[in-house]
């Protein structure tokens, strides 16, 4: 029996060290590690490592899918209750996935609250088809947005985050994207610290939950795993008067990686002022976003020199509008699209060809009903949280769309839910041409007959 014990001694230490060779090379494996801490309110990076590394960012991704997505919705491109079709490219996405299937129909709403709160992969991929028409074409519009938020190191490829190759950005990017959704979209950033939701089909719980749980102060924004990128998180918490973003890549588990964002938030509120002014981020400005359709679109969503209108000469600012900060921000609204629809010719399936024309130079802004018969009815552009929101879409439309809607009345209607933008004085056939061309252009339009 001794003997046979010897005889098998040796065979312990060499299974250990033959483990341990095995073992070895997946040390190298391990997705690379990068942070960022950023004082919210001002932009004052407190803490970085590895910053601008461009690593993989997994379902981060999904942050700038949710910032285009808001966006859409404010600039008056969709509806959130708009039911969007499923394709069976989005219905193939692999998990995490809400379990859309070919050819369902889903409101835009739902299909956020998935990407948002589960990181759902058909529910994000949905969201790009429906603004862009494709995946790819979304991606082109992903990218161009980066650019204008100033994430220089950033590519996108897809909607989801998936690993692919050339789907790259970096903890510094991503943290100022967190910023950007923090400060640009205060009215869907609560989205982020729901426990779960209703997402359409089912309730669903957020990815981010234990950190939600167990940090005080934490509301947001991101989590994201793939193998090649690791555990990543963006993370927003607000205590008293400070708030700290802290982003991590390349965590080794969920546990580890949560572990160590309540670190750097630690980190981040021990290191910030107690008091300090909010110095939110520029509203970025959107330039040559080429569309699946060939048509570019320029939007300015911010007034950032303007202090008056910028009035065509020769041509009185009404007195009504005159000092109102809706003038202020109408003029650079005018000026942007006006140049968008000299240039541009709209060709939509079964209605003729039109090339929008310049207004003349003594074209006055304000419109009027006209009183020729059977002008009795309107169109509806979508509702709005703001009145000024509300008339913002109401001027981008009235200037894309004027062989159609000229000497229409522009109205905003105050609902329990919102503000409503309107078109009134049109004739039926009018009312239904231009909301099959608007419709054409993905906006959202329903006709209102005279005794709406």
């Amino acid at each position: 029996m001794t003997a046979r014990r010897n005889r098998l001694a040796p065979v312990g230490p060499f299974l250990i060290i033959l483990v341990l060779v095995m073992l070895l090379p997946l040390k190298g494996l391990a997705a690379p590690y990068a942070a960022m801490v950023m004082d919210a309110r001002t932009g004052e990076v407190l803490h970085s490592e590895n910053a601008d590394a461009r690593l993989h960012p997994a379902s981060l991704t999904k942050m700038m899918t949710l910032y285009i997505a808001f966006t859409a919705v404010r600039n008056g491109e969709i509806s959130l209750d708009d039911d969007i079709k499923i394709s069976r490219h989005a219905a193939s996405e692999p998990p995490s996935k809400l379990g859309l299937q070919t050819g369902q129909k889903i409101k835009f709403r739902y299909l956020i609250r998935a990407a948002a709160v589960k990181s759902a992969n058909d529910a994000a991929t949905a969201i790009g088809e429906a603004l862009e028409g494709s995946e790819a074409a979304f991606a082109r519009r992903m990218n161009a947005t980066a650019k204008a938020l100033g994430m220089t190191r950033t590519s996108f490829k897809n909607a989801h985050g998936l690993t692919e190759d050339g789907h790259l950005s970096t903890a510094r990017d991503m943290t100022m994207l967190g910023r950007h959704l923090l400060y640009d979209f205060p009215e869907y950033y609560n989205l982020f610290s729901r426990q779960s939701t209703f997402a359409g089909l089912r309730e669903v719980s957020n990815t981010n939950r234990r950190l939600l749980s167990a940090y005080r102060g934490a509301d947001g924004i991101k989590t994201g795993y793939t193998r090649a990128a690791g555990f990543n998180l963006v993370s927003s918490a607000k205590r008293g008067d400070e708030r700290i973003i802290a982003t991590v890549f390349g965590g080794s588990s969920s546990a580890s990686r949560n572990a160590k964002v309540a670190e750097l938030l630690d980190l981040g509120f021990k290191r910030a002022p107690s008091h300090a002014p909010v110095n939110a981020p520029d509203t970025p400005v959107y330039a040559d976003i080429g569309h699946a359709s060939g048509k570019t679109i320029r939007l300015q969503t911010a007034v950032s020199t303007s202090l008056r209108p910028k009035m065509r000469p020769g041509v009185a600012v009404p007195d009504t509008v005159a000092d109102t900060a809706v003038a202020v921000a109408m003029a650079d609204v005018i000026e942007a699209t006006v140049a968008e629809v000299a240039e541009e010719t709209v060709q939509l399936a079964g209605i003729a060809s039109v090339t929008p024309k310049v207004r003349p130079e003594e074209l006055e802004v304000v419109t009027r009903v006209s009183t020729s018969g059977g002008r009795h009815w309107g169109i509806n552009v979508g509702r709005y949280p703001s009145h000024y929101k509300a008339e913002r879409v109401l001027l981008q439309t009235a200037l894309n769309e004027m062989s159609t809607l000229d000497g229409s009345l522009r109205k905003v209607v105050k609902k329990p839910t919102g503000f409503d933008a309107n078109f009134l004085g049109l004739t039926r056939e009018t009312a239904d041409l231009a909301c099959r061309r608007l419709q054409a252009r993905n906006q959202t339009c329903f006709m209102i007959g005279p005794a709406s």
